[in-house]
């Protein structure tokens, strides 16, 4: 079989909230301290197609839910020389406030998602608030337009995109939560966006509490680990550890846009 063609793959750092340790795990910490939460959107591409994987949040939705909006998302994409208006595929891993926000800047593309999110998102346990607290009504039915005119890929589990490119279905975070495996010149990497906020949750085995399905978020670590050679090469959604851990592309970069493939 032919060797898919590799990715470069980046995260876009667009927001950021300072939080307890104790908010991040079910249970609370015993050495609680400051564990802030950083939001990024990814970008995934090659010399012949790019990926946008996740939207985002606006800065009203930022100032309504208390949260530091550092820029647009749409300011890094052009940082890597990438219009919103020409991206024409966006993986949507799952349908909160903070992945999908800012849709509505993307007017030429497809969106990329499970039927068990759509179907979590519009159903009965949104009568709670429980698990409806994430997600934004306008967002969920901004969505739903985009089913009806046609703009909206649905997968029923795993689903391979392109050679060296799949989706995974994990759940546990929300019912149709998926993860997206990328092939690089280092091998096989995976973006968990919410299926691991931090590196701690999948490594230490500590959920993060904003969870519909417990044992199904354990076993979508389990997965991911499967899915690559080295379980370093999970990248968590929304640890800052990420900014630490890999390098800017280039100076005009530093601190919006990491570059994970390296």
């Amino acid at each position: 079989m032919k060797e898919p063609k590799a990715y470069e793959v980046f995260a876009i750092r667009y927001a950021t909230v300072e939080r307890r340790s104790s908010e991040n795990f079910i249970g609370g910490d015993l050495h609680d301290a400051g564990m802030p939460m950083d939001y990024f959107v990814w970008v995934v591409r090659n010399s012949e197609k790019t990926w946008v994987i996740d939207t985002g949040f606006n800065a009203e939705a930022a100032t309504r839910r208390k949260r530091q909006f550092l820029r647009s998302p749409v300011e890094g994409l052009n940082l890597l020389g990438i219009d919103a208006d020409s991206v024409e595929d966006v993986i949507i891993t799952h349908l909160h406030y903070d992945h999908v926000g800012n849709f509505d800047l993307f007017p030429n593309a497809r969106f990329h998602l499970q039927d068990s999110e759509m179907a979590y998102a519009t159903g009965r346990y949104m009568t709670d608030s429980f698990f409806s607290h994430a997600f934004e009504v306008e967002e969920v039915v901004g969505m739903v337009r985009n089913v009806y005119a046609g703009r909206v890929e649905f997968y029923d589990g795993d689903a391979e995109l392109e050679p060296g490119l799949s989706l995974h279905h994990v759940g546990g975070h929300t019912k149709g939560l998926q993860v997206v495996r990328i092939w690089t010149d280092k091998g096989w990497l995976v973006l968990a966006s919410d299926a691991s906020h931090y590196f701690a949750n999948m490594n230490e085995s500590r959920p993060f509490p904003v969870v519909v399905d417990i044992a199904e978020m354990i076993d979508g670590w389990k997965k991911m680990n499967k899915l690559v050679d080295d379980p370093g090469r999970v990248i968590p959604g929304h640890d800052p550890k990420v900014m630490e851990r890999y390098k800017a592309p280039d100076s005009s970069m530093e601190g919006i846009v990491v570059r994970l493939d390296v």
